[in-house]
């Protein structure tokens, strides 16, 4: 993999009770390999191509609406490297043809083995059986977060985020946020918004980052997944006053619940505050379908 050619831009989007606002926009770093999931995957893959293997195979696990899933597929075919999606819920299998993330990861060259939830539970079993069948594969784990993927996140820093008091980013399996905590300046804290309930989440970040600088605050809102028309509102009028569309899994409850910490007086007068756009926008394809067969509101998707 090659260092991306576009940067991710910082704007500022709002000032409010005496806190300033600005999102790095990581989602327009490659518009295929959406936001952080480009810098997860970018030391994994070249190590790997280092390796210079004969039968190279790239493996890793995802739900039916996984970045993680989409992001794999398109790196395997720029690489031009074979890949592999293990995905949860073999209920899939008969109909995966309509599920947007599932077509458009075939559309760029990955093949599917679908396996049932309690299978899939057990990754590391799993994981040992799929290296034995493939022993040349590369085997990434969901959400491809590992130390590579940690040293990776070092590359949404820089300069302009050293202003910052604060660091935001959604947090799901935890490596974006361990990278930020790792890298980033003594004096900064680092706020995580968890997007799942997970009780090991903390330890393994701090295991990851080494570091103890970062505090979670709960973003489920329901639930990983869970989608309320109060979201959908926030994201709909987010992107009308900013231009900014929002995923409905991540960044979306991220920008919620910071706006409601802000208005909760959680944050020191002047304080200066960065959130991660961190992509993921081609989920929200998946959960406009949902929504449609629920006959709920749905997330404008329009340019």
């Amino acid at each position: 993999m090659k260092f991306p050619q576009n940067s991710a831009p910082l704007i500022h989007l709002y000032s409010r009770n005496g806190v300033q606002v600005h999102m790095k926009r990581e989602d327009l770093v490659h518009p295929e390999i959406s936001g952080n999931k480009f810098w997860k995957l970018f030391y994994t893959i070249q190590n790997y191509q280092n390796e210079k293997k004969e039968k190279p195979l790239i493996i890793t696990f995802g739900g039916a609406f996984s970045n993680h899933i989409a992001a794999v597929a398109k790196v395997g075919q720029l690489e031009n490297i074979p890949t592999l999606g293990i995905i949860r819920g073999d209920e899939l299998e008969k109909n995966w043809q309509k599920n947007p993330t599932l077509k458009l990861a075939h559309e760029n060259g990955m093949n599917f083995r679908f396996v049932n939830r309690e299978t899939y539970r057990n990754k590391e079993s799993l994981s040992e059986k799929l290296l034995a069948e493939f022993p040349q594969s590369c085997i990434i784990p969901e959400g491809g977060t590992n130390d590579f993927a940690v040293k990776g996140i070092q590359h949404m820093l820089n300069f302009e985020t050293e202003q910052f008091d604060y660091l935001c980013s959604a947090v799901g399996t935890g490596g974006t946020l361990a990278g930020i905590s790792k890298f980033c300046k003594e004096n900064q804290q680092v706020l995580g918004f968890s997007v799942v309930k997970d009780l090991e989440q903390k330890k393994l970040i701090s295991q990851l980052s080494g570091k103890r600088n970062f505090e979670l605050v709960d973003a489920t809102f329901g639930g990983y997944g869970k989608i309320n028309e109060d979201l959908i509102y926030f994201i709909n009028s987010f992107k009308k006053e900013f231009k900014i569309q929002l995923d409905a899994i991540y960044t979306g409850k991220m920008m919620q619940k910071l706006q409601m910490m802000i208005d909760e007086n959680y944050f020191p007068q002047n304080t200066k505050i960065v959130a991660f756009h961190t992509g993921g926008l081609q989920g929200n394809f998946g959960v406009n379908l949902q929504l449609t067969k629920k006959k709920k509101v749905l997330l404008n998707l329009e340019h």
